[in-house]
């Protein structure tokens, strides 16, 4: 069996634990997680698109999140001021996330932040796109696995 520095799985891993640490300084002055983050950056994207709502279950979808992680981490970012939760549907079990004038504000306040990290990386706009685009297809042959 090869070593871990061999192992595809564990480069993923430290590249994700990487991130998280370049993120982290980046984030901290404005009260943010690196998961929360992530899940403003769909929210944000929602509104560009002409969606200013997104559902705890599209975002669960959208992040890979479970409910147990996306619930406490959406309670932090209503307790900020940053997104409002209503329940919405006939039945009220749908919850629509909304973002607060506040939270809309904050994208323009960290605006700075992809280009920081894609420059830690050094790698140019082409090869980003070609990593994320490996990436992708690797989570969807992973997903698709049949173990």
């Amino acid at each position: 069996m090869p070593g871990p520095d061999q192992q595809l799985c564990v480069a993923v891993y430290r590249a994700a634990h990487a991130f998280t640490a370049v993120y982290r300084p980046l984030l901290e002055p404005f009260g943010l997680t690196y998961p929360q983050y992530v899940t403003m950056l769909t929210l944000w994207e929602a509104g560009r698109i002409g969606r200013p709502t997104a559902t705890v279950r599209e975002l669960g979808d959208r992040l890979d999140l479970d409910s147990g992680t996306l619930s406490p981490l959406l309670r932090r970012l209503t307790d900020a001021g940053l997104v409002v939760r209503r329940r919405e549907g006939s039945d009220g079990r749908t919850v629509q996330v909304h973002l607060t004038e506040q939270g809309r504000a904050l994208e323009q306040q960290l605006l700075h932040v992809p280009a920081q990290v894609a420059g830690c990386t050094q790698f140019g706009p082409a090869d980003v796109g070609r990593l994320i685009g490996e990436l992708h297809a690797l989570t969807d042959q992973l997903r698709g696995a049949e173990v």
